[in-house]
């Protein structure tokens, strides 16, 4: 097959997740995974039949990561030629009984994201000359540049590839959740930065699931004629040990944002981490579909919102000790944008709000720590303040110095979470470190309201800090996670704070569970609302993010509303009545606009 001829007159479905499947045969993601192609060559051909038998057109080298830099992390540093040959060897071994494949050179950022401060661009060029040598001596059909968070280190790639060899290549970047690269960058600045570059593709894979890579595809297409790729992973990974993850996306979302993505305009289709050989055979089919379709897709009109309306009047004080009082939660901002949050704060106090939450935003954007932000909220204003701390990252000496000196200036209430890292690009989660879970952090608080520190030493005095526990509702395993919280209560937390409740029902069963297991203590329970923006993102958490449960009943109102605005606010009413008598009080979550979304919910309850 010629790549270049395929690209101008047809569309192609590329192979899955490597890595991820890798993993789910046991290995951890935390070893040169590419090195299996010497010590377990038959597990990496396995894979690589299960694509070909999907019926994919390009199957990838399992050589990401197969970099000297990055080999040598692990002691593999002297093979590097050996190791991509290899790979090469086993997805040509594959591809024998199925001539039309293409083999493709799988390359990825000469260095990790935490190795990148220490490395030099010529550093990079020499270890990326290397191994893309190395790859196209071995006779792969093309070079695939994969994962690239940085735009910089995409560029030395591509010039290192097609001065080496006059193979087709094919860029990809990775943008993270807000639609930009990890360097910042947007679709039209990846454009701008290899225009000219004798590329055969340009597009996008990993860290997003289906539903952004397509608003990301979208983008790319209105600033390039270049033919698109699109490899998008299995919705977000979930963290179900200290070193193994999960993907829940279905075969059946998957392969409708792949007929999607092919009516928007993607030359090659296929997956990243968490995608299997079952969602690659349906892509295939949807590919085959889409050749016979000629019907187009009118693009989706949203409609602009309603002018924000103005505060509630104030309320009557409350506290933590009242029950019934609404909460409200905010995301920690960068670091430019406190006084902006100050602001949002002071205007939610004077509309009668007596308490604010705040918690880590999503992403890999600098912020502001919520510790901190909490201690200025309460200072600045003299309101009581919850702070959401993560245990990802972080010594249980920091945890426990941060929480001292949080107590000494007046915080009080603190959630506990383990937290997961933000995705950066290749394998899940890999340079998560957690000393301790959540479970670990209550344990870490209680010993400080009993006057001794981590080490069993004792303080000057004790602290008085009322510890939280985050439960989820939306658990798709309810009697773990009723354990878990049982569990959490008999460390020492004092109440619980939930994830975003979509359905009353799964609320409610969570708290009988939890009830039965700690009979006669009154735990307080705070029961989380987040009015949803519109279908899309609906869609997105039902499909793509672990552990969250959207009843049919609100798709389905979502996707035929008038004013999106409006349902979502109604909804989020509807919850907050269905929900108040069940639990202590509402945290309520806006996701824009944060006044007039509280008011919104606030003026009908």
């Amino acid at each position: 097959m010629d790549l270049r001829h395929a690209l101008e007159h047809d569309v192609l479905v590329c192979d899955g997740a490597m890595g991820t499947m890798l993993h789910s045969a046991g290995n951890s993601l935390d070893q040169a995974l590419p090195a299996l192609n010497l010590t377990d060559p038959a597990l990496v051909r396995t894979v690589h039949d299960s694509y070909v038998d999907a019926g994919v057109d390009v199957i990838q080298t399992n050589t990401f990561g197969a970099s000297r830099l990055r080999l040598s992390a692990y002691g593999f540093g002297e093979q590097v030629a050996e190791i991509n040959q290899a790979g090469v060897r086993l997805a040509r071994d594959a591809v024998r009984a199925a001539p039309h494949v293409l083999v493709a050179g799988s390359v990825s950022p000469a260095v990790g994201v935490q190795q990148r401060r220490r490395v030099s661009g010529a550093e990079r060029a020499h270890a990326l000359r290397e191994q893309i040598g190395a790859l196209a001596t071995a006779g792969v059909d093309l070079m695939l540049l994969e994962t690239f968070g940085y735009v910089d280190e995409l560029v030395e790639a591509v010039q290192v590839a097609v001065e080496l060899c006059d193979l087709p290549v094919i860029a990809q970047a990775t943008f993270a959740g807000v639609g930009h690269t990890l360097s910042g960058h947007t679709p039209r600045d990846l454009v701008r930065a290899l225009a000219g570059a004798p590329i055969a593709a340009l597009g996008l894979n990993c860290t997003l699931g289906p539903q952004r890579s397509l608003a990301v595809l979208r983008e790319l297409r209105e600033h390039t004629g270049l033919p698109l790729t699109v490899q998008p992973n299995a919705g977000l990974p979930r963290r179900v040990s200290s070193a193994r993850f999960e993907y829940d996306v279905d075969a059946e979302y998957f392969t409708g944002y792949i007929r999607r993505l092919l009516d928007a305009g993607a030359r090659i289709v296929g997956g990243c981490c968490g995608t299997t050989p079952a969602q690659l055979a349906s892509a295939a089919q949807a590919a085959k579909g889409h050749r016979q379709r000629t019907e187009t897709r009118t693009a989706l009109v949203v409609a602009p919102r309603p002018p924000a309306p103005r505060p509630p009047a104030p309320a009557d004080p409350g506290s933590f000790a009242e029950p019934g009082q609404f909460i409200v939660e905010l995301a920690s901002p960068p670091s430019g944008g406190v006084e902006e949050c100050l602001d949002v704060a002071r205007q939610l106090v004077d509309g009668g709000i007596r308490q604010i939450s705040v918690v880590s935003s999503p992403g890999v954007t600098a912020q502001v720590n919520p510790v901190d932000l909490a201690l200025h909220l309460h200072l600045k204003l003299g309101i009581d303040t919850l702070a959401g701390v993560t245990t990802w990252d972080r010594t249980i000496m920091a945890l426990q110095a941060d929480l001292l000196g949080a107590h000494t200036l007046g915080l009080r209430r603190v959630v506990c979470e383990t937290g997961s890292p933000p995705l950066l690009g290749d394998y899940p989660h890999v340079d998560g470190v957690w000393q301790v879970d959540s479970l670990g952090l209550i344990e870490l608080l209680a010993g400080l309201n009993d006057g001794e520190d981590y080490y069993g030493l004792p303080l000057p005095a004790q602290t008085e800090f009322e510890i939280g526990a985050r439960v989820n509702p939306g658990s798709r395993d309810p009697e773990a996670e009723a354990s878990k919280a049982a569990r959490k209560i008999e460390a020492g937390a004092r109440f619980l704070a939930t994830c975003p409740v979509y359905d009353p029902a799964d609320l409610r069963r969570l708290l009988d569970l939890i009830a039965a297991r700690v009979s006669g203590q009154d735990v307080p329970v705070l029961a989380t609302v987040r009015p949803l923006t519109g279908f899309p993102e609906a869609e997105l958490l039902a499909h793509e993010v672990p552990d969250v449960r959207i009843p049919a009943r609100t798709l389905n109102a979502l996707r035929d509303a008038g004013d999106v605005h409006e349902v979502g606010l109604e909804l989020a009413r509807e919850l907050v009545s269905q929900v108040k008598d069940m639990v202590y009080g509402i945290v309520l979550l806006p996701t824009a606009n944060p006044v007039a979304t509280v008011h919104g919910i606030l003026a009908a309850t």
